[in-house]
C-alpha cells in the first residue's frame, strides 16, 4: 500500500495585496456550486471576497514557495468565523486542507472558542468540516452554517 506524504506548505500572514490572488481563487473553486445553485455572477463573486478582506485575520498558504490558496479566522461575539478557505484545486485531495484546518481548530481549542462557518448547500467541503467535528446549526435554501464547540 502507497504511502502519501503531505507535501511542503507554510502560512504566512496575509499582506492587503493579496486580495486580487486569493479574490481569483475564489472565483475558481466556488463557481460549480455557484453554478448549480444558479448564484455564479463573475463580478460579484470576486467583489464579496474584496469587501470583506481582512488581511490581519487572514492566512495564506503557499505550496513550493507559490500561492496556494488561504484561510481567515475572524473574531465575533461568540466565538471565531472560519471564513474564505480556499485551496488550489491542483492541491485539494492531499492533506493541506485537513492539516491547515487542524491548525485554526487546535488554536480554538486551546483558547476554548467555538468556531463557525458557512458552506454552500450540497458543497463537498462540507465532508472536511464534519470529520472534523463541525454539526449543523441552521440552513437555508443556499447556505448551510456549521458550528464546531471547543474540545477538551
Amino acid at each position: 500500500m502507497p504511502t502519501h506524504t503531505l507535501p511542503p506548505w507554510t502560512l504566512r500572514q496575509a499582506l492587503p495585496e493579496d486580495a486580487e490572488p486569493i479574490a481569483e481563487l475564489r472565483a475558481e473553486v466556488m463557481r460549480p456550486d455557484l453554478e448549480r445553485l444558479g448564484r455564479y455572477d463573475e463580478h460579484r463573486v470576486r467583489q464579496r471576497l474584496r469587501d470583506a478582506y481582512a488581511p490581519e485575520h487572514t492566512w495564506v498558504i503557499e505550496a513550493a514557495g507559490s500561492f496556494a490558496g488561504c484561510v481567515a479566522l475572524r473574531p465575533a461575539e461568540d466565538g471565531w468565523w472560519l471564513e474564505h478557505f480556499y485551496l488550489s484545486p491542483a492541491l485539494q485531495g492531499r492533506g493541506i486542507g485537513s492539516a491547515v484546518l487542524r491548525g485554526a481548530l487546535d488554536r480554538a481549542d486551546a483558547e476554548r472558542i467555538p468556531v463557525r462557518l458557512d458552506v454552500l448547500q450540497g458543497s463537498p467541503a462540507r465532508r472536511l468540516y464534519e470529520r472534523h467535528g463541525f454539526t449543523l446549526e441552521r440552513e437555508d435554501a443556499v447556505d448551510v452554517f456549521l458550528v464546531r464547540n471547543p474540545t477538551p
